[in-house]
Order: C-alpha cells, then sequence, then structure tokens
C-alpha cells in the first residue's frame, strides 16, 4: 500500500531521518511513537507531500508517487492543530474542500458521519476564527473522514476533544478499521494507542527502531501495559544518550 524506500532528510545540516524503509499495508492501524526528534513528523510529511525527502522514493499502491499528488485525494489527513482562514465560515469551508476535491476527480460518496454526529449543521455559519479549539477539531475530523479515504492519518486525533466528542470519533476510528482502511495515528495519549491500533512504529534518533504488533510487544515484555514499555524505550534512549555524552567527554 504505502511503501517508504531508503528515505533520508536533513535540514540543513540536521539530520531527521536516516535510511527509512517501512511498508504500510491495507488494514493495518499504526501507532508512530517516539521521543521528540525522532523523526515522525517529518515521516508524515514526507507522505503527505509537504516535504520532500534528499534521497530515496515512497511508493503508494506500487506506483512512485514523488512529484504527483493526485495519490493524496486517498488520504484523509486530521492535523493536531487546524489552520484555516479566519473568516471563513463552516459551511463555505466544507464546501470549498468539496470542490477542489471534485475539481481533482473525486467522485465517491461523501461521509457525512462526523459532521452530523459533532451536530456541525447548527453551527454551521460561525467563523473559523470564532471556534474553540476543540470545535476547529471536530471541523478538522469531520474533513478528514468526509471524502471516504483508504488512508487515515490521525495527529493527536482527541487532543481538546471533550469526553463525548473524543468516544464519538474513537467510535468513528473503529469503523473505518473493520472496514480495512490503513489507520495511521501519532498520539501523547496512550489509551488512544491502545484502544486503536494494533502495530507500532517506534523511532529513535531519525531511525525506524522496530516495526512490531503491540500484542507480540507485550508479550515481549512480560504483558506490561503499553505505556510502561514506551516509557521504558523513552528512559532508555536518554540514558544511552547519556552514556555517548559522557564517553565523548571522557576522551
Amino acid at each position: 500500500m504505502i511503501r517508504f524506500e531508503n528515505i533520508y532528510k536533513k535540514f540543513g545540516k540536521l539530520e531527521v531521518l536516516n535510511d527509512i524503509s517501512i511498508r504500510f499495508d491495507i488494514g493495518q492501524s499504526i501507532a508512530i511513537v517516539g521521543p521528540n526528534g525522532s523523526g515522525k513528523t517529518t515521516l508524515i510529511k514526507i507522505l503527505l507531500g509537504m516535504v520532500l525527502p534528499d534521497k530515496g522514493k515512497l511508493f503508494f499502491e506500487d506506483k512512485n508517487i514523488f512529484q504527483t499528488h493526485a495519490y493524496r485525494g486517498n488520504i484523509g489527513y486530521m492535523p493536531q492543530i487546524s489552520r484555516y482562514p479566519p473568516n471563513l465560515k463552516i459551511r463555505q469551508l466544507i464546501e470549498m474542500m468539496t470542490e477542489i476535491r471534485k475539481s481533482e476527480g473525486w467522485n465517491g460518496d461523501i461521509d457525512e458521519d462526523l459532521y452530523e454526529a459533532f451536530e456541525l449543521d447548527k453551527i454551521k455559519n460561525k467563523p473559523m476564527g470564532t471556534l474553540s479549539g476543540g470545535t476547529s477539531q471536530k471541523v478538522g475530523a469531520a474533513l478528514a473522514f468526509r471524502f471516504n479515504p483508504k488512508v487515515l492519518i490521525l495527529d493527536e486525533p482527541t487532543a481538546g476533544l471533550d469526553p463525548i466528542a473524543a468516544e464519538i470519533l474513537k467510535d468513528k476510528i473503529q469503523k473505518e478499521r473493520a472496514k480495512g482502511k490503513l489507520v495511521i495515528i501519532t498520539s501523547h495519549i496512550v489509551s488512544d494507542l491502545e484502544e486503536l491500533t494494533d502495530y507500532m512504529l517506534y523511532m529513535q534518533e531519525t531511525r525506524v527502531h522496530f516495526f512490531k504488533k503491540i500484542d507480540d510487544l507485550k508479550d515481549q515484555y512480560g504483558g506490561e501495559k503499553l505505556g510502561k514499555i514506551i516509557a521504558f524505550l523513552m528512559k532508555k534512549k536518554a540514558y544511552n544518550t547519556l552514556e555517548t555524552i559522557l564517553s565523548k567527554v571522557k576522551q
């Protein structure tokens, strides 16, 4: 479905991705986890076409998609922080995004589950700039699912949502998983990852350290909860970094 092949990326002298080769398949639900600065965000931005790698290839359904954009019509993206023109009303934003998709050749079914569940029709004439963070997240979620994409990329999807809205969104994610879609989630809310994903991609210091089923990972760590496993991995990283610094100082 999606394949990263020998991806490298630097920003100036700062290396952010080092030889990333990984494949995501349809039907998988994947948590991308790692310490800050491990390359998670850059990897997702490369997949979305927002950042170009310095080296390597990216394949979508076995087609090399660099320098193309049509494949993005198969992706629903929910950013952690949505940035929309502040004077644009909710209704206008949704209409505009629908027209853009249609102009790009999209002619599928509209999915209004979240639009209706979040009761956005009641506030459709409110400008985006007047919305609370949580309401803006609801709009972002409704747009991510609206065009029935094959792939969902959700960045901190429940952050800022009230408990009822969070449960509505999680229920929708579960339904899309059941349809066999590829779901990719980044979140610091470990309970969300445990509930919504089957696989973990763990990144550390610009590299992929492992890509495993979460159940297999738990077995490996003696049945520990996912939160404890992630904390252990991050502490181990911090300890190893300190050891490296100390060894260089001694030299």
